[in-house]
């Protein structure tokens, strides 16, 4: 599934609201719906400037969504999904962010410290609204790039 539009992933994200899994390499269960806007936000607090990074922390954790039951395909899944939409750079760290072992650099790295946390801290990440503007800058800003290649 490719998804089209900023109204799509939005509507997506919505669905994860009380769908539990387990995205990370650890196997703890988690509403992936607040994992998601946990994730998010503490991606924001430490790189407020880099929206590309906070969207990968909100849009991480979709796979289970889009393939039920098939853990090991989720992060290729979820990176397939967004990539047309919000660019191949979100899309690498989607789906690499799962991937144990492999070096991490330094946007890897915070995605994959801003997921740990994401599970075991409890705070007011606020609501997925908050982050539409931020989705559609990076869409626009995708297809602009998709526009000069």
């Amino acid at each position: 599934m490719e998804l089209r539009s900023v109204e799509e992933l939005m509507d997506l994200l919505y669905a994860c609201r009380g769908s539990w899994g387990a995205p990370g390499l650890r196997s703890r269960r988690v509403d992936l719906h607040q994992h998601a806007l946990q994730t998010a936000a503490l991606l924001r607090r430490r790189r407020p400037a880099d929206k590309e990074l906070q969207v990968a922390g909100l849009v991480h954790a979709i796979g289970p969504l889009l393939r039920p039951g098939d853990e090991s395909s989720h992060p290729e899944c979820a990176a397939d999904a967004v990539r047309g939409l919000l660019g191949e750079r979100v899309a690498r760290l989607v789906r690499e962010q799962h991937r144990g072992g492999l070096p991490a650099d330094e946007d890897l790295q915070h995605l994959r410290q801003a997921d740990e946390e994401g599970r075991t801290v409890g705070f007011d990440a606020g609501v997925l609204e908050d982050w539409r503007t931020v989705l559609e800058l990076v869409a626009a800003r995708n297809s602009r790039l998709g526009a000069v290649d």
